[in-house]
């Protein structure tokens, strides 16, 4: 008894609070700045119900920003192990296991038990999932629930901090290190770190080879390039074969086959499968196709919108560089630069912003292919913003700089205030001499002054940005507070959930993690280096530093910078196997034009459109081509060798398999009245009488911090009274709402 009392004294200390996250499974954001405190109420109460309606417990405390936080848990540990059962046997007849569950629930959850990011899977459905799905239908600033901010589990502080130590001291990470991330961080996560881990130790080669080619042979060497694109071909089927054995290690093999219903999908009628006999939302295949094909005029649109800012840009710098003879010439040079640092940004979230309306409007009907089609869109922008400024350099400005170079006197406008005289802005129009070392220059910032650049932006800038706002926050609540403004969040916190509420109000500022963006900069990395790597044959030395760093960088993030992702499952990259193919399918023609253009001298056809030989520039284009095309079979073939041979056999087996289950019976009947009685009888012991007791027992200091948390409020219609009040204190006045909405 002694031993458990301090037991429970320590792990009340505030201090603690940090390291546990009293049993809570998602947090829900709810905000009403900029609505009645009548709505806000109705709205709420609403969200409460719905909550408890599929069996999900709820607490209530103040928050930020005019809000209050919502705690939410599963209420019963037999309603979880029901709802997991049930996905693993819809995984069995989606032919995802190979093998079925056993019959009886309780033998077969003990012999595979529930891991973290299942858990968490399954209880952010519930919340998530359409009412006649079973779940309570809430969509995050859509809808009828646009006042709800976010949904987010909590960080486990203690994994995270044992998690980078462990992460930061390895050379690479093991198959045992990526288990642990997808059973807390989902399959999503986890096949970007197998991506980046397997993308590291394959760059070892071409970064060892890259540098005795630096050194041996020069740059634009026919070597390095055939080289460089027999490895691009190699890594890329490698890594097919990689994630197709990941996602049978971790039993995700075809689970994008249990695709999750959109709810913004609008369907047009529904009709019933002639196969199956089950109704089916139906839209027409026609009419999104006619909506698809609007990605032709975007990319145009788009490439012609970047193109012409980044050409125009190009020709400015080339100008000043080139032509210009000037004062501030050193200075006026990165002019160029910083037009496209303040309109690139823009533009590109612009037509980001175009692109997922346009994907909007393709209606797509599950969450796996409306993302695909928006990845599709994205790598399009990114495409044209990353690759577009070497080709000007290597493919416009090479050959043609004798043509054009002697034009761009119609720049003379951005110079003019700085020139002498005219002499000074006018390019000869004879003798005029190209920069050799421009697209070696241009390659070595993309490949190393970008990424560093990048790095910093995406992990220190955030991370000193938002330190500061949250001290001016901070500040500016003491003030509000002594000019009697509203009172802080934080002023009725009970003193043992102090220190745990700051930190879920922190969490709940966080920006939400995008494993799209870390992706996407992987796959232009990529190509870079099958594109332009001959240019410059230490590239690969770079990423190979780089992509040790990012890894660490991207876990960094991942636990102290964003909200804690949704354990998503998946069975691939997804896309991005695509845009790497085109990639280095694309490298093989890039490096062999670069070649024949460059090889020799080094200075390519100096300018001199004349010099080059369209017809041998085409046959080595050619050659090229067809010879990758050759060894990307040839190593697909060798690869799938590796396969079992006896598939066809697995899944004929595996179908006569699912037919005797299911002809002697599933028993779900029987798994789902459990469930429900369970449930059911949780909520009748839970009276009056138990619920005072319960609350007199926990806040005497008898039961863990979780318990105390989870008994402060003990019935729904509690839980709405105290969160009636939080919205009544912190909710605008009737006269401040109209004044926001005024402005």
């Amino acid at each position: 008894m002694a031993s458990r009392k301090s037991l429970s004294e320590a792990n009340s200390k505030p201090g603690n609070a940090l390291h546990t996250n009293f049993d809570v499974d998602y947090v829900i954001d709810y905000r009403f700045a900029t609505t009645n405190k009548r709505q806000a109420v109705a709205q709420f109460v609403k969200l409460i119900q719905c909550l408890n309606d599929v069996g999900l417990a709820t607490e209530v405390r103040n928050g930020d920003n005019c809000g209050v936080l919502i705690f939410v848990k599963i209420e019963s540990d037999m309603h979880l192990r029901a709802e997991v059962y049930r996905s693993r046997v819809q995984d069995w007849l989606y032919g995802v296991r190979t093998i079925a569950p056993e019959k009886d629930m309780k033998n077969s959850l003990e012999g595979e038990p529930i891991i973290e990011a299942e858990r968490l899977r399954m209880v952010y459905l519930l919340i998530t999932k359409p009412t006649n799905e079973g779940g309570a239908g809430i969509t995050p600033k859509k809808g009828e629930w646009k006042g709800v901010e976010s949904i987010f589990a909590l960080h486990d502080h203690t994994f995270n901090k044992a998690w980078i130590k462990d992460i930061a001291s390895k050379t690479y990470l093991s198959q045992r290190d990526l288990t642990a991330i997808r059973d807390r961080f989902g399959e999503k996560v986890a096949f970007y770190f197998a991506f980046i881990q397997s993308y590291f130790l394959f760059l070892a080669f071409p970064a060892g080879f890259g540098f005795c080619s630096w050194v041996l042979l020069g740059h634009f060497s026919p070597i390095y390039a055939i080289v460089n694109a027999l490895w691009c071909v190699v890594f890329v089927e490698y890594w097919k074969k990689q994630e197709t054995d990941l996602a049978i290690q971790w039993g995700v093999r075809g689970v994008s086959k249990i695709q999750h219903k959109r709810p913004d999908f609008k369907y047009e009628t529904v009709v019933k499968d002639p196969i199956t006999g089950e109704d089916v939302k139906f839209y027409s295949p026609v009419k999104r196709l006619s909506r698809q094909l609007l990605q032709v005029p975007f990319a145009i649109i788009a490439a012609f919108i970047l193109g012409s800012l980044i050409a125009t840009c190009f020709s400015i710098e080339v100008f000043i560089s080139e032509v210009y003879d000037g004062p501030f010439k050193k200075i006026l040079v990165f002019l160029p630069t910083l037009i496209l640092t303040v309109f690139i940004p823009t533009l590109t979230v612009a037509l980001t912003g175009f692109a997922g309306r346009l994907t909007d409007l393709e209606n797509y009907e599950t969450t796996d292919s409306y993302e695909n089609a928006m990845i599709s869109k994205i790598f399009v922008l990114n495409f044209i913003t990353s690759y577009l400024p070497i080709f000007l350099t290597a493919f416009i400005y090479v050959p043609f700089a004798q043509i054009i170079v002697p034009r761009l006197d119609v720049f003379q406008v951005m110079v003019k205030a700085f020139a002498e005289n005219e002499k000074q802005m006018s390019a000869p129009k004879k003798g005029f001499q190209i920069n050799p070392d421009r697209l070696r220059n241009q390659v070595i910032y993309f490949t190393v002054t970008a990424q560093i650049i990048g790095f910093l932006m995406e992990t220190i800038v955030p991370y000193l940005t938002r330190t500061v706002f949250r001290k001016a926050k901070e500040v500016k609540a003491k003030r509000a507070t002594k000019n009697g403004g509203p009172p802080n969040p934080s002023t009725g916190d009970h003193q043992e959930e102090k220190a745990f509420l700051v930190r879920v109000r922190n969490e709940a500022e966080l920006t939400t993690y995008d494993v799209t963006t870390d992706f996407r900069e992987m796959v232009v990395q990529f190509g870079y280096l099958s594109l332009f790597s001959v240019v410059w044959p230490l590239t690969a030395v770079s990423f190979l530093i780089n992509n040790w760093i990012e890894l660490r960088g991207d876990a960094l993030k991942i636990a102290t910078q964003c909200q804690r992702p949704v354990p998503w499952r998946s069975d691939s990259i997804g896309p991005w196997i695509d845009a790497l193919g085109f990639l280095s399918w694309l490298g093989s023609i890039s490096s062999a034009a670069l070649v024949y253009l460059f090889s020799g001298d080094g200075f390519g056809p100096g300018g001199d459109p004349w010099n080059i030989k369209v017809w041998g520039l085409l046959l080595t284009m050619f050659f090229s081509e067809h010879i990758y095309l050759g060894v990307q079979l040839a190593v697909r073939k060798a690869l799938g060798k590796i396969d079992s041979p006896g598939l066809q056999k697995e899944r004929s087996e595996r179908f006569a398999v699912r037919r005797q289950f299911l002809q002697e019976s599933l028993g779900q009947e029987d798994v789902e009245n459990a469930a429900s009685g369970d449930l059911a009888a949780s909520k009748k012991t839970r009276g009056y009488t138990l619920e005072e007791e319960a609350r007199e027992s926990t806040l005497r200091g008898h039961g863990t911090p979780g318990e105390r948390f989870w008994q402060r409020q003990q019935c729904q219609l509690e839980t709405i009274l105290v969160g009636k009040t939080y919205i009544e204190q912190a909710a605008p006045s009737p006269s401040r709402t109209k004044s926001k909405k005024e402005l």
